[in-house]
């Protein structure tokens, strides 16, 4: 329950370090391991750690609280075996583990808490606070009434946590991040090379003749497994989607232009606009005398300065009426002329004068320029009931054992036959199939199924429904040459040329590196010699990845080649290297700091609590486990 209760309550103070915690358990978990531990004790207790206990009630609860955040999470029910794969049982586990080894740590520490350090943490918490920023009693109330908390159990348990805090605070509260690692990563982020390059096309490796059938043969035995064809699979599928269910097109105008009418001004109206300036008066008469002046022709700006008001302290800005929370002042202010002074108008905080500088007239998009998009969205909203009742009629007619094809053709609907498709959505030509729905989870479920299964509909994002049957497998298997022919000397031409432009850039970085002179052996090659000073690892427009971990692979004064794009083959000449000095008050320099900190702290942490297990000791009984989750503990 108090897992729960976290859930809801992600803003307390002082929750960071329990939040890193929770982030490392699994991991510090399988680092200490519990295949050597289990063994029988105590029906009622499910673990222990030193002198703590973990009882199968606390845990049956965590497991039942992580799985339900689970389902929300994932809008769907989660079975025990789902939960299990995923290995939400070792995670629960691992959290009680952790939380019991700081516990103990706390007993022998003597560590406690007063009931009024207890309580004043208790009301300071936001979680339990009001819109007013002051604890809310009955939000409190509910709170504990949702989780099944009595105020007592829920004390106890906020104790323990408060003290688990300190511990954690001793430990890593207050890391430092040294300086050399926050210069290291700045050096690896921000570094910057200036570089001279050429780019060898793959017409730099020439004509390349044909192989001889010896040679095709060769290479097509020695890489037979990248020709292999895949395993292919016939599939009947049937789409029933919201887009499908409900032509837009059937949609008549009068109903769009009712929808149209209705949400004109709140969706496809832009407001008028209005620049407003104000002088507020203490009373009516001062009001009143000032707008006098302006009738005899005084300026609103003499007005203002009369009463030493700046011309910022009488703008309100660039309004529209619903921004205006005083209606008087805002039925006066857009009731007023451009550039006219409005007699004194009432307002919530006194009296005062008005003027409009700027007016913004409103707009609206016609009804023509919005209707497809409005038909689109009534055909949706009724094809949601649509969906369903043909999904009930088509699930109707499987369960009475009709065949995908018959069941839609019983609904009124035609079933899709796809003669062949690997798991990647392509067919025999290597072409996408095109106008899989669901493409995806499709695929996946379908290559996990087999012939004469009844599979389970797959879900849609919009709220429609794929029904797939397998009508047919062809396995994977070994192609022979003739088959292939084509791919097969298109890739030993491919890995000719590039073979033919890695002797040749070879050769150019030997001479580089020897003291040639670049633009002397780009002009030899007929290559242009080109120039690049932003060459950063995080990426250069026009360069290859692999391109540039070679730029940075070599040493300032250094040459290297790689692949380039299109097939080519780029060399280059370090010129040199710069980094900016890290500034701790840059923005990005403190985002590294954190990430720094926060990588370091859940190290730290994860560490010493895997030290606290050690020493204490961890057993768990694997059938009162095993019992917990409904299942076989597999450990």
């Amino acid at each position: 329950m108090l897992q729960g209760l976290r859930n809801a309550s992600q803003n307390w103070i002082g929750r960071a370090l329990m939040a890193v915690v929770m982030g490392f358990i699994v991991v510090s978990f399988a680092i200490w391991g519990i295949g050597d531990i289990f063994r029988g004790f105590g029906s009622g207790k499910l673990a222990q750690v030193g002198s703590v206990d973990i009882s199968s009630q606390e845990y049956r609860t965590a497991y039942q609280n992580q799985l339900q955040r689970l389902q929300r999470q994932a809008r769907r029910a989660i079975t025990n075996d789902e939960a299990r794969a995923i290995g939400l049982d070792r995670e629960v586990l691992s959290q009680l583990v952790a939380q019991a080894a700081l516990d103990q740590k706390a007993r022998q520490l003597g560590l406690a808490m007063g009931e009024e350090d207890l309580a004043k943490a208790i009301l300071n918490d936001p979680a339990f606070k009001g819109p007013n920023g002051q604890f809310d009693r009955n939000r409190f109330t509910n709170a504990l009434r949702d989780f099944g908390y009595s105020e007592r159990s829920f004390a106890n348990e906020r104790r323990q946590d408060y003290l688990r805090q300190e511990i954690l605070q001793a430990v890593a509260g207050n890391l430092a991040v040294p300086q050399a690692m926050l210069e290291a990563i700045n050096r690896y982020r921000n570094e910057t090379r200036s570089i001279d390059f050429v780019v060898l096309p793959p017409s730099a490796a020439g004509d390349i003749p044909a192989p001889s059938d010896e040679v095709l043969q060769k290479y097509f035995d020695e890489r037979k497994q990248n020709f292999r064809a895949p395993e292919y699979r016939r599939l009947v599928t049937l789409a029933v989607t919201p887009a499908t269910a409900v032509d837009p097109q059937s949609i008549s105008d009068a109903d769009a232009q009712k929808v149209y009418d209705e949400a004109k001004d709140a969706r496809f109206s832009t407001p008028e606009r209005r620049d407003v300036q104000q002088i507020i008066f203490p009373d009516e008469a001062a009001a009143a005398e000032a707008s006098a002046k302006v009738k005899s022709g005084a300026t609103f700006e003499s007005i203002a300065a009369d009463r030493k008001l700046t011309q910022k302290d009488i703008e309100l800005g660039l309004l529209t009426k619903s921004d205006i929370a005083d209606s008087a002042l805002a039925a006066a202010a857009f009731a007023l002329p451009e550039g006219e002074v409005s007699p004194p108008v009432k307002t919530a905080f006194g009296y005062a004068l008005l003027r409009v500088t700027k007016i913004e007239p409103g707009s609206a998009k016609p009804f023509a320029d919005v209707s497809g998009e409005l038909k689109r969205e009534i055909a949706a909203q009724r094809a949601k009931s649509q969906v369903q009742k043909l999904h009930d009629a088509i699930e109707d007619q499987r369960s009475a054992g009709k065949a995908l094809a018959d069941a839609a053709k019983s609904a009124g609907l035609d079933a899709r036959t796809i003669d062949a498709v690997d798991a990647t959505g392509r067919d025999k030509d290597g072409k996408p199939v095109e106008g899989l729905v669901a493409g995806p989870d499709l695929l996946k479920a379908a290559f996990a199924s087999d012939i004469g299964v009844d599979n389970d509909t797959v879900n849609t994002p919009d709220g429609g429904y794929v029904w797939f049957e397998i009508a047919g497998i062809e396995p994977a298997h070994e192609r022979k040459l003739e088959e292939v022919k084509l791919q097969v000397e298109a890739a030993w031409r491919n890995d000719e040329t590039q073979r033919i432009l890695g002797e040749k850039a070879a050769a150019m970085v030997k001479e580089l590196q020897g003291g040639g002179n670049f633009e002397s052996l780009a002009g030899a090659a007929s290559l242009q010699l080109q120039h690049s000073n932003e060459v950063r690892r995080s990426g250069t427009p026009g360069f290859t990845p692999a391109a540039i971990v070679q730029v940075f692979n070599v040493p300032s004064g250094g040459a290297g080649q790689a692949v380039a794009e299109g097939n080519g083959r780029i060399v280059f000449h370090v010129l040199d290297s710069v980094v900016q000095p890290v500034d701790p008050d840059k923005p990005e320099s403190k985002q590294i700091a954190e990430q720094l900190k926060s990588g370091l702290t859940e190290d730290l942490i994860s560490e010493y609590v895997r030290r606290l297990q050690n020493d204490y000791g961890v057993s768990v009984n694997s059938g009162a486990l095993q019992a917990a989750t409904g299942g076989d503990s597999g450990y």
